[in-house]
């Protein structure tokens, strides 16, 4: 086992650790351990709400979740020698839940997906799905099942949904402008276009005193990617796996966390992976005055492991930038059509005695593939979504015998929502 370099302990917040990690990207977080390039060592992630989600049959925790928490972060580890202009090379060596733990926190022999409540963070279907669900996984070895989505069982892509490196002061700076420049176009949207700076209940890693503060109240919220890496959410990001880094301050400053046991492309509930916590294995490098080499200057690049489960065979979703709803065309909008495609795959598994909600959850959570199929035949963008059909128990298949319709079950659902 490589060196263990951050220790959590799942029984305690990520900020009553003995050395406490980070929810906010700024570059005075500092560093809490060095390594060489070359070097081999391991991380422990909480989850990324800090552990605000148990294992019951309620969704109230998802719906009250406090988002001024996430995302708990490990880090940040600083390489040696490693400058502004560098490519920082990171390997993934290994990653799991937390190892040989059975409890309480997600991570310990189980995990959940949630559908966020449209007023709380809301998910790409919130219009349609506006209140908090939950679905309950427990781990397997590779396999996941849950007791909320009966007759599905699949091998989930295990791998971190947010590392990075540190901004400079100055990428931080453009951030937050650029940010908060999208939110005043619709400063009262529900969800909002996007997260400020928020002191409330900012953790700063190591730092005190007045440093804590400027973090506090300058760090970025940690909740979307950008050019540093941050929440990419690529479930081929995977043992074997090897990025690409743009440095940006002195040390790189590498942190993350966030480790999903499985995820569709998309995560299209918000909270869409099997959220758990865990050990991450890493091998780091780096390239100097790669990113002006390689031209890697907005955003990393990364080779993605050859470990996935071999699903051959799938029912595929097709979805056009049509809003169906109100028979309006969009002009080659992936978004809207990547959408329809998972409208389409909802009202599909609703017909074999699935909930919608239920139908959701599985799609965020279990390892469908999406693609951008077509972006050039004006005016429709077409998009598809690959769902393996090996994941159920029974044929999923049209047939002129017509859906299996059986008693599916039901998510957790939160108190006083009607299903």
């Amino acid at each position: 086992m490589p060196e263990e370099i951050f220790h959590v302990d799942h029984s305690k917040s990520m900020r009553d650790q003995d050395v406490p990690g980070h929810n906010r990207w700024h570059p005075d977080v500092p560093t809490v351990a060095m390594v060489k390039p070359g070097a081999e060592f391991r991380m422990e992630c909480r989850d990324w709400t800090d552990c605000q989600v148990g294992n019951n049959d309620t969704a109230d925790d998802v719906r009250d979740i406090d988002l001024t928490i996430p995302h708990m972060l490990s880090g940040p580890i600083g390489v040696e020698g490693a400058e502004p202009g560098d490519l920082l090379v990171v390997d993934i060596l290994d990653l799991g839940p937390v190892p040989q733990q059975t409890g309480d926190f997600a991570g310990q022999g189980w995990g959940y997906t949630g559908i966020f409540a449209k007023a709380n963070g809301g998910g790409f279907l919130t219009d349609y799905f506006p209140d908090a669900y939950k679905a309950i996984w427990d781990f397997h070895g590779q396999q996941a099942v849950s007791r909320h989505l009966p007759g599905i069982r699949f091998t989930g892509i295990t791998h971190p949904g947010l590392f990075g490196t540190a901004p400079s002061a100055e990428m931080l700076a453009r951030w937050n402008t650029r940010e908060q420049a999208l939110i005043d176009t619709d400063p009262n949207r529900v969800p909002p276009l996007a997260v400020p700076p928020d002191s409330t209940n900012a953790l700063a890693g190591t730092a005190t005193g007045d440093v804590a503060k400027r973090i506090a109240a300058e760090g970025a919220r940690t909740v979307p990617a950008r050019e540093n890496g941050g929440n990419h959410d690529i479930k081929n990001f995977t043992r074997g796996s090897r990025v690409f880094y743009p440095v940006h301050v002195k040390d790189a400053k590498l942190s993350g966390g966030d480790l999903h046991f499985s995820q569709g492309d998309g995560e299209i509930t918000f909270c869409g992976a099997i959220e758990m916590g865990g050990f991450i294995d890493f091998h780091v490098d780096l390239i100097k005055g790669g990113m002006e080499t390689y031209g890697i200057s907005t955003n990393p690049v990364f080779i993605p492991g050859n470990v996935e489960p071999r699903y051959t065979e799938f029912m595929t979703f097709i979805g056009i930038s049509v809003d169906h709803d109100t028979d309006t065309n969009y002009y080659l909008d992936a978004t809207l059509a990547y959408r329809r495609a998972c409208l389409n795959a909802v009202e599909y598994f609703k017909k074999f005695g699935y909930s919608g909600e239920q139908a959701y959850l599985l799609l965020g959570s279990s390892p469908i593939e999406g693609r951008i199929s077509g972006i050039v035949d004006i005016p429709n963008a077409c998009c598809s979504l690959y769902v393996p059909t090996a994941m159920f128990d029974f044929d999923v298949r049209p047939s002129a015998a017509g859906p299996m319709k059986a008693d599916r079950g039901k998510c957790a659902t939160a108190s006083g929502t009607l299903v």
